[in-house]
């Protein structure tokens, strides 16, 4: 089993035992509002373009609303199946999942007070190391100092090259890559000078 089915799998088990009005790290979104998300990224094609492209954004909207009225259980079935057999994410859910089941499974569970990071795997959080550069270039393209990434085995990875001022973000890299998906409720450590770290941490992390 990949960590794109554990984590979807994972992500449905928390769902239901915290309820569909539960919070969630995305913005105002409920559990229910997420998992209708899912869905409709994974089930209707028509809508899902409006993820990403703002002029789609309105029927994108209304579709996902329509969704999330579906009964809570049938919300949280279409999610635990993943992607029908037509869909074109089916071939490659075990790369275009890892991760959006591992990202929405922790705005989930660290949508309330009280979370702890989870003891993750080697394996696992090695898979995520991979990701980090990828994404950090892209979540800190914005910031007017060097960004480093760094691991506490001090793996490192420089995903904004400037000169002058550095701030290093430091974790695990599961951590480090939730941060790098623009997530606050995180555990990592900063070094740099104190403008510069509150640059960095200010940053507009959307992709």
């Amino acid at each position: 089993m990949s960590i794109a089915q554990r984590e979807r799998q994972s992500l449905v088990e928390t769902m239901a035992a915290v309820g569909p009005e539960a919070p969630t790290l995305c913005g105002e979104w409920t559990v229910r509002d997420l998992a209708a998300h899912l869905v409709v990224r994974e089930r209707r094609p028509d809508a899902a373009p409006g993820i990403m492209l703002k002029p789609f954004a309105g029927y994108l909207d209304s579709v996902q609303a329509k969704v999330a009225r579906q009964p809570f259980p049938e919300l949280l079935e279409q999610v635990q199946t993943g992607p029908p057999w037509w869909s074109p994410l089916r071939p490659i859910d075990a790369i275009a999942n890892v991760t959006e089941m591992f990202v929405h499974h922790e705005d989930v569970r660290r949508g309330s007070p009280g979370w702890e990071p989870r003891a993750l795997s080697q394996a696992d959080e090695d898979r995520y190391w991979q990701l980090v550069g990828r994404m950090g270039r892209r979540a800190y393209r914005k910031s007017p100092v060097k960004v480093v990434l760094e691991t506490l085995d001090e793996k490192r990875a420089v995903v904004r090259p400037k000169s002058g001022d550095e701030v290093v973000l430091r974790g695990m890299p599961s951590e480090l890559l939730l941060h790098s998906f623009g997530r606050n409720e995180v555990r990592i450590e900063t070094t740099g000078t104190p403008e510069a770290v509150q640059a960095v941490l200010s940053l507009d992390r959307s992709i």
